[in-house]
């Protein structure tokens, strides 16, 4: 967790410092209702700092998550906000390119990156991410495109307020740094593993031992060979195929494994806990 926190908050710092900063769009999330309070209160002559704003907005709900999710999480998320934060400071580097887009393309791919190394490490980036991984949590499904509707909605804000030419280049930005968490942050898509055996028994033996799923067993024999066969049935997560298949191959090397893609499941579903 800690070297996921490290990594995480050093390509972050440097997303922003090489490709964010040199073509200054406007931010999204708290940073962003933080810097649109900020420059509301400045257009009424009334001083309001953007990192108040920041740590006003975060300390409410980073005290919910640390209730609700977990102690752990939330702190390495504080640890992660705070080493960026330094990082941000410390790390200064010259722009790799001129063209806004080759920033943009770059920066959010990296930005999304950090977030999702960060989420692989059970912890985060704070703000947005303790809501989203909150409710994700409770429904038991990715919201992250909901956030980038958030985002739009506020960036949209920003343009009818500061221009649109940041606006519209800050849009391109979080829709790829939302694609790359989709990609690479796995937690909650689900998958159907059929998987086809002569030890049924054995091999659900060895599923019950370590997995907290529930799996089905059907009787059946081979087609071309005519052997007895069982049919095994179970909805899992994404992350957890691989270290399925290998403890299934361990007790059968000859089993058929096939993993489809599942849209949707109703029923009960064990999610592991981010602590």
């Amino acid at each position: 967790m800690a070297a996921a926190v490290m990594v995480s908050a050093f390509l972050q710092a440097y997303a922003m410092n090489t490709f964010l900063e040199p073509v200054q769009l406007l931010p999204s999330g708290f940073t962003g209702i933080a810097s649109l309070l900020s420059r509301i209160a400045g257009a009424a002559g009334i001083h309001f700092s953007t990192s108040l704003g920041m740590v006003v907005l975060n300390i409410p709900v980073a005290i919910f998550c640390y209730r609700h999710i977990g102690k752990r999480f939330v702190i390495f998320s504080m640890v992660q906000v705070m080493l960026s934060s330094i990082l941000l400071q410390v790390l200064k580097s010259e722009p790799l390119f001129d063209d806004v887009l080759l920033n943009i393309c770059f920066g959010g791919f990296l930005y999304g990156l950090a977030i999702s190394i960060a989420l692989k490490g059970n912890a985060s980036t704070a703000g947005m991410d303790f809501i989203a991984l909150y409710v994700s949590n409770r429904i038991g499904k990715s919201i992250w495109q909901y956030v980038f509707v958030f985002n739009c909605v506020l960036l949209c804000l920003f343009g009818m307020l500061f221009g649109w030419e940041h606006a519209g280049y800050s849009i391109l930005f979080q829709f790829i740094a939302t694609k790359t968490i989709d990609n690479f942050y796995h937690r909650f898509k689900r998958v159907t593993l059929q998987v086809t055996t002569q030890k049924p028994k054995e091999l659900v033996k060895e599923y019950i031992s370590f997995c907290k799923h529930g799996i089905s067993v059907m009787e059946g024999y081979g087609g071309y060979s005519g052997k007895k066969m069982g049919l095994l049935h179970t909805v899992v997560s994404t992350y957890e195929v691989q270290d399925i298949i290998f403890h299934l191959k361990q007790v059968d090397p000859s089993v058929i494994i096939n993993v489809m893609p599942t849209e949707t499941f109703v029923g009960s579903f064990y999610q592991k806990p981010l602590d």
